[in-house]
């Protein structure tokens, strides 16, 4: 008994540890559209700057992942948990290198004055907040509706995201001596983008965890 007790803590530890690195790559992620909208040079340096403690959670969070597996022998349920701990942890360190390309991106485009309104760009990011939130409240709560939710806003953002690259590219004809700012636009618009898929991933090993069944929520 004791034993089962020790291990139920030490899961909801590798949890906490989960979510706690899925806030750090929200905050990162805030900070870049910030920096970006308000052309704080010093805000995306700072992004850049605490990456490092997303890939240390990641490897305190596949430490305690694997002396699990080691030492507890887990079945069923607790060992399909484990093992989604460790992917959903690469996809929220993969979000947080995201926000750190969104931050050099912004440093790229410094001084400039932007070359349109970034409300999509916002749109996209407020998308991407509210998808990570619910995808680690899915897997918290090993709620499979609330992930596939998650899958059903990435279409949102996809939507979002090809509206904005036809614009830009418009932008690109009108305005050639914008390409710069342009292309570093598109990267970000990409960014987010490919963000919202690694956050559908994560609802999909929800799926796995909770189902034991892999399924794609991407089509």
């Amino acid at each position: 008994m004791v034993t089962r007790e020790r291990f139920q803590n030490e899961l909801k530890d590798l949890q906490n540890k989960l979510l706690t690195l899925g806030n750090f790559s929200l905050d990162a992620l805030q900070k870049s559209i910030e920096a970006l909208e308000t052309k704080n040079i010093d805000l995306a340096l700072k992004v850049m700057e605490d990456d490092n403690e997303a890939d240390l959670l990641e490897e305190d969070i596949n430490d305690l992942a694997i002396l699990l597996i080691a030492t507890q022998q887990p079945v069923a349920i607790d060992l399909r948990r484990i093992i989604v701990a460790i992917k959903i942890a690469s996809d929220i360190e993969r979000i947080a290198d995201f926000a750190v390309n969104i931050a050099k991106s912004t440093i790229r485009i410094g001084s400039e004055p932007l070359i349109k309104p970034i409300e999509h760009i916002k749109k996209m990011y407020e998308i991407n907040r509210k998808m990570l939130y619910q995808a680690l409240e899915a897997f918290n709560e090993d709620d499979i509706t609330k992930a596939k939710e998650v899958a059903e806003m990435d279409d949102e953002v996809d939507d979002l995201y090809g509206e904005t690259i036809k614009e830009l590219l418009q932008l690109n004809l009108e305005k050639p001596e914008s390409l710069a700012q342009i292309t570093q636009l598109s990267f970000i618009c990409r960014y987010l983008e490919r963000a919202a898929d690694h956050t559908t991933n994560i609802a999909e090993h929800v799926f796995y965890m909770v189902k034991g069944k892999r399924y794609d929520l991407n089509n």
